[in-house]
């Protein structure tokens, strides 16, 4: 467990790190010398939450989530694991994939090897806290946008139907992070992937109506977060996949497991 003093201090550092290096690679070497690979095995449930998270916020990229994996398989860290059965990983060393919906994060092809269902829980729940991360600043710029604009004589926050598309967005994401807060076990762990997927989904949604036009364009950062959450959704069961997973599985079993201990 890490105090809360430390924790503050090691969020700014690795906030910095995400927001100053200028690759993925270099940035995949600053989380090595704040100590990524000590803390993802002394602390894994909140190395994993702030990392990833931080990562989704910022928009950064570093292949971390192949270090997730292989802690999880009890592996050393450092190397890529194949995160589909057509080798695709993200690469290490880094090269952005030209032409790809979200280049920068050098998706590249790996030797396949089935995940252990560890594996699977532990990368569901990483990329599910960057994808709320990546809404978080999504719903960010929303509000920004709404709070600076006026049409019709009147700031465009105070209207009701954008307060709802921001209220929406803010009650799934924090929904979503509460699942992965919990997720202890494969079934939770794909409930909360699952509900990040829909989060991050709602989110692009909602804030890509309260930007209008702005959103669009590639000037404007909303676009970069949108195609990261497209991307990651898609990656260990996309939101729609795994809820059907779910759904199959309570059928199977004829009972809902118990998700939190209250």
């Amino acid at each position: 467990m890490i105090d809360a003093s430390d924790l503050a201090l090691l969020s700014e550092g690795l906030r910095s790190a995400m927001q100053e290096s200028p690759s993925a690679d270099a940035l995949d070497a600053a989380l090595i010398e704040l100590g990524w690979h000590d803390l993802l095995e002394d602390s894994p449930d909140e190395a994993v939450a702030l990392v990833f998270g931080l990562l989704g916020e910022t928009g950064a990229h570093a292949p971390v989530l192949n270090d997730v994996l292989l802690h999880a398989m009890r592996r050393p860290p450092g190397g890529v694991v194949a995160l589909k059965e057509d080798g695709l990983a993200f690469g290490r060393p880094c090269e952005p994939s030209p032409g790809g919906l979200d280049p920068a994060l050098g998706l590249t092809r790996a030797e396949w090897e089935p995940l252990t269902d560890e594996a699977l829980a532990a990368g569901r729940r990483a990329l599910g806290f960057q994808i709320v991360g990546a809404g978080r600043t999504m719903l960010a710029l929303a509000r920004e946008h709404a709070l600076a604009r006026t049409q019709f004589g009147r700031q465009v926050a105070s209207f009701q139907a954008v307060r709802h598309r921001l209220a929406e967005t803010l009650v799934a994401l924090e929904a979503a992070q509460a699942a992965l807060e919990h997720a202890g076990d494969p079934m939770t762990a794909m409930l909360g992937k699952a509900l990040a997927g829909r989060a991050g989904l709602t989110a692009m949604r909602h804030c890509q109506q309260v930007l209008a036009g702005i959103g669009f364009t590639a000037e404007h950062r909303f676009h970069t977060f949108a195609r990261r959450v497209l991307v990651l959704d898609d990656l260990l069961g996309s939101a729609s996949a795994l809820t059907g997973q779910i759904g199959g599985s309570l059928r199977a079993d004829g009972r809902a497991p118990r998700l939190v201990d209250l």
